[in-house]
């Protein structure tokens, strides 16, 4: 069930191993789902429970987690030494994860966390503070995986190009239904099913899709309508392949379009296409959200636009496809080849209850990015 070679693990256990040395970690304690199954392939939702993969200096890994996942991990993962903690009334796996420790040698060492990660409450952690402050050496390791796993490898690309393709067949089910007096919930339906038909996996989150006023939302949101004879449809979704994702975003017309869908389409457009420009090597993530906020400014957009427009993509675990880092202002994060990035134009008007979105996601190379999408940016009227 690996969906890669253990050559290719290796590489990444290299990595992460020159990158401790750098900070002179002894080990690193990964409570990241993501960190976990870049690392070993190890794949599950039991990050929702507590679970601790420890790597140490000299290579060796050892997972701590539930009973439920240990089946889990054997077929899923290259880990081989796998310790339960037991559920119970009184369960205290932090308590588990000390005595683990200890018998890995690491009294007295210098030890790397993974705080940032929703993998670790914030309760949890404060157990973890309590009980390993005074038995090692503690700092804050959250970006070591995570900054690795933004450049992909050739075999990460091919999962992240499959992604893609199942991303169009998501926005090709997405035109095919939607129409006048179509319900939400059939959109979404053929969206997801195209996905999922076509061998790919759930979301980090759900799909968003909104029409009428809520086409300015953002987010999901529970309930459904049917779309009016002139009415507008955001949706934002993603192709997964491997835990690897694509996501795109645009607003659909349906019927007449107004004055300001047209003016807002030419602005979203015209402003990925500065972002698609200044996403070239050497430039910055900060580069990206200034192409982006300088084109819808000079539009007189910058009270409906937000204070981000995208965001690196990979392998990625609920409740968030977003992998981050984003792109906002002043973010120094540099870019480089082998990087999937998503840039999204959001204009929201409250006023007049307008949306337009339109994003895509993009592979980086040498000179300039690459679409991963065969579908280009037109103005979509249903």
């Amino acid at each position: 069930m690996l969906h890669f070679t253990q050559d290719e693990f290796d590489s990444r256990r290299e990595q992460v191993l020159e990158a401790m040395k750098e900070r002179k970690l002894d080990a690193l304690l990964m409570f990241a789902q993501e960190s976990m199954y870049w690392l070993t392939g190890y794949d599950t939702f039991g990050f929702c429970f507590f679970q601790c993969l420890v790597l140490k200096s000299d290579g060796s890994m050892t997972l701590l987690t539930r009973s439920a996942d240990l089946r889990q991990a054997r077929l899923t993962s290259i880990l081989t030494d796998v310790h339960i903690w037991r559920d119970g009334a009184n369960a205290k796996p932090v308590h588990d994860l000390r005595a683990l420790l200890t018998d890995l040698g690491l009294l007295g060492t210098r030890i790397g966390i993974e705080y940032e990660t929703h993998g670790l409450t914030a309760a949890m952690g404060r157990e973890i503070d309590n009980e390993l402050t005074t038995f090692a050496n503690l700092e804050d390791a959250s970006t070591v995986v995570h900054h690795l796993r933004v450049v992909k490898s050739s075999a990460e690309i091919k999962h992240v190009r499959r992604a893609a393709e199942l991303a169009d067949l998501a926005l090709d089910a997405a035109l095919e239904t939607t129409k006048a007096g179509a319900n939400e919930a059939t959109i979404l339906a053929a969206m997801q099913g195209a996905v999922l038909e076509n061998g790919g996996d759930y979301p980090g989150n759900p799909f968003i899709l909104g029409s009428g006023e809520e086409a300015l939302l953002c987010r999901y949101r529970s309930g459904r309508r049917k779309l009016s004879k002139n009415d507008q449809l955001t949706i934002e979704w993603a192709g997964v392949q491997a835990q690897y994702h694509v996501a795109m975003m645009r607003t659909l017309v349906v019927g007449k379009p107004r004055p300001e869908h047209e003016r807002y389409f030419e602005a979203a457009r015209d402003a990925l296409l500065a972002v698609e420009s200044a996403m070239v090597v050497g430039n910055t993530f900060g580069d990206l959200f200034t192409a982006h906020k300088d084109v819808l400014d000079a539009a007189g957009l910058s009270k409906h636009r937000l204070n981000a427009c995208g965001y690196s993509l990979g392998a990625r675990y609920a409740p968030s496809w977003m992998d981050g880092p984003m792109f906002y202002n002043n973010n120094g994060f540099e870019i480089r080849p082998g990087m999937t990035l998503f840039a999204h134009m959001i204009i929201m008007d409250s006023e007049t209850g307008t949306a337009m979105t339109l994003g895509q996601t993009y592979l980086t190379g040498e000179k300039k990015p690459k679409s991963l999408s065969r579908h280009g940016l037109d103005f979509v009227v249903l």
